[in-house]
């Protein structure tokens, strides 16, 4: 057997990144937490009992399928305040909300914890190699630079444990709701942990066994501590409407704050460049290829061997406009191919409910039917909904309960269900979805609405979604919907939170009824990543999203309105992969044209004074197959 060649480097070599504070080590970090006393620790404890026995939508569920009873230790833990350390303290709150599998309900740690992220200087990704995981070095700190260890070494041990295995221990620490997420949450926290929920490593560096070629070798790095940058989109930064729509994994956004800041500087550069950026200079940037939101999408044409289509990444979903952010959207499709469009939302930890929701009618021609959120039913949740008027709808059913003995509310959307449509197909052609464990919350339930409203497929890079299904609301917002001194929400001691999923979703369409939680999102095919995915920029994941793209009927549609002659105007269509096209305004049909590929004129009547929506509704065979819109 080969012996270990050993380096040593507490990542001196490594240039400072471009954050929003300095970078120092875990030691020395560690050295200025400072401590909480009993009773700063007792008002956190009882907040937490407060949130999850009133309000916490899935307690029912997280005791039958976890087998925990996260009430009761929190009472335990109670009696134990004053003989716990500041570490033992923060390592059970911890625990008891990771033994729930819900990364929307979450002990915040204290400053100056929270807004700390503990990192090594790379980033490991995996990829299979026939039937194994291995585990390559993808990217590297900007500046850190090493004679072996760099992108392309395969790692093969985590401080002498198999690296495999070591991935499994560190997964069975993180809160996700299937195998697949705990293994995608364990992998990410081997080099990224943002302490805000996590507990700072245990160790001060760690040993990484790798392979230079096929020479085996060793490595030790420091871990260090940084503070990224917030996001600069927003997303529950408005009044108590705005923040009760969210659907986040924290933990994951903080993640990819974290990776762009230590692993992206030239995106980071351009984020910065896009938010200080005035009207006058707008004209600077090339909107062709770039996105006026470049922290939420990148887009561009991608070929692969079946054909030339469109690519967009959803980074996040964390923006507060969802009306500003299905608009650009909308431009970035208009610039893309019609022959099809893959929409990437791997990684996607979430964020405004109603962005991925609304962004669902623009990919279709029918209908949308949003998901259903409802309450668990508690005076507390009957009181919240009395005294706020945008969730009031759900109080009777609630009232109602303390007869019928219901556990949950009825489902309602967060919206009518008219405003889910208003827009209406936007992109004609295929669409097909990447999804990955990492995604949740509010990318679940985007995922959901696309697979449940026969959108197109959804291709997975790893297996189910993190199964994120519910409406999260913090310590914070819960203050602001009860408010005043006899509110059973008060002050937390040096900036520590509690988060809450407060209204379960259920889904609509073809899994009517289904709970998101602990399920995901179960993908039509499944691929797994390879070494020249990892390499090569997703080359063997795009070409299979190609292939089942290019296996879909399409189906074209252009309308031309043309100005008002003899009391009717002339409607040119241009149409592909259809047989008959709908003329309708302002929702009613004026015309009916049997069509083959290529072009038809017909005659509306003058529309009366006014705006009005000329709308063409294209069928193949009776089914609705695309629409297209014309303001006047």
């Amino acid at each position: 057997m080969a012996k270990r060649k050993k380096t040593t480097t507490g990542g001196r070599r490594a240039r400072r990144s471009r954050t929003s504070g300095a970078t120092t080590t875990l030691d020395v970090f560690l050295a200025s937490t400072g401590t909480l006393n009993a009773s700063q620790r007792g008002s956190i404890v009882d907040q937490a009992e407060v949130m999850l026995q009133a309000l916490y939508v899935h307690l029912p569920l997280k005791r039958s399928m976890h087998a925990t009873d996260p009430v009761q230790r929190l009472r335990l833990l109670r009696l134990r305040l004053t003989s716990l350390s500041e570490r033992q303290f923060h390592d059970e709150m911890i625990d008891i909300f990771t033994d729930l599998r819900d990364l929307h309900t979450n002990y915040i740690l204290p400053s100056p914890y929270a807004t700390k992220t503990a990192f090594l200087p790379f980033l490991l990704e995996e990829f299979a190699d026939g039937s194994n995981r291995k585990y390559l070095v993808s990217k590297m700190l900007a500046g850190f630079t090493h004679p072996t260890f760099k992108p392309g070494v395969v790692a093969t041990s985590w401080n002498g444990v198999p690296i495999d295995r070591a991935v499994d221990v560190n997964a069975e620490r993180q809160a996700g709701s299937n195998p697949d997420a705990r293994h995608a949450r364990g992998l990410e926290a081997l080099t990224i942990r943002a302490m805000a929920m996590s507990a700072p490593p245990d160790e001060l560096w760690v040993v990484v066994g790798y392979l230079d070629g096929t020479t085996p070798r060793e490595l030790r790095l420091d871990w260090q501590v940084f503070e990224p940058e917030p996001g600069p989109s927003g997303g529950g930064g408005g009044g108590g409407r705005a923040r009760a729509s969210l659907g986040l994994d924290l933990r994951t956004e903080l993640a990819r704050r974290a990776k762009k800041a230590l692993f992206n500087p030239r995106a980071m550069d351009a984020e910065r460049a896009s938010v200080s950026r005035s009207s006058r200079v707008q004209a600077d940037v090339n909107l062709a290829d770039t996105s006026a939101m470049p922290d939420v999408f990148a887009f561009r044409t991608t070929t692969t061997p079946s054909g030339m289509f469109g690519y967009i990444r959803i980074w996040t979903f964390m923006v507060d406009d969802e009306n500003a952010f299905v608009d650009e959207f909308v431009r970035m499709a208009g610039l893309l191919p019609k022959t099809g469009l893959i929409v990437d939302v791997r990684g996607n930890g979430g964020g405004n409910i109603l962005c991925a929701e609304k962004l669902l009618q623009v990919l279709t021609p029918g209908p949308v039917e949003p998901s259903l959120l409802s309450f668990v039913n508690s005076q507390l949740t009957l009181e919240i909904c009395r005294r706020n008027d945008w969730v009031s709808q759900w109080a009777p059913s609630i009232e109602q309960s303390v007869e019928t003995g219901e556990i949950y509310s009825q489902g309602f959307s967060i919206e009518s269900e008219d405003t889910y449509n208003e827009l209406g197909q936007r992109y004609q052609g295929p669409v097909l979805v990447i999804t990955d464990p990492l995604c949740y919350s509010a990318t679940d339930i985007f995922s959901a609405g696309f697979q449940d409203n026969r959108i197109g497929p959804i291709l997975s890079a790893g297996g189910r979604t993190g199964a994120g299904g519910a409406n999260v609301w913090d310590h914070e917002l819960l203050r602001e919907v009860l408010p005043g001194p006899k509110s059973p929400f008060q002050p937390l001691p040096r900036g520590a939170s509690l988060r809450v999923a407060i209204r379960r979703v259920i889904r609509a369409g073809t899994h009517r009824g289904v709970p998101l939680e602990d399920l995901g999102v179960a993908p039509d095919e499944t691929h797994r990543m390879t070494k020249n995915d990892l390499i090569n920029a997703n080359a063997d994941l795009l070409a299979k999203a190609g292939r089942m793209l290019g296996a879909l009927p399409g189906a074209t549609l252009d309308v031309g309105v043309a100005a008002v002659a003899g009391g009717t105007r002339k409607v040119t269509l241009t149409t592909q992969g259809l047989d008959r096209v709908d003329v309708t305004v302002d929702g009613r049909t004026r015309a009916t044209v049997d069509v083959t590929d290529g072009t038809t004129t017909t005659e509306i009547p003058k529309p009366g004074a006014g705006k009005h929506d000329v709308a063409a509704r294209g069928f193949r065979g009776g089914a609705l197959k695309a629409v297209a819109h014309v303001a006047l």
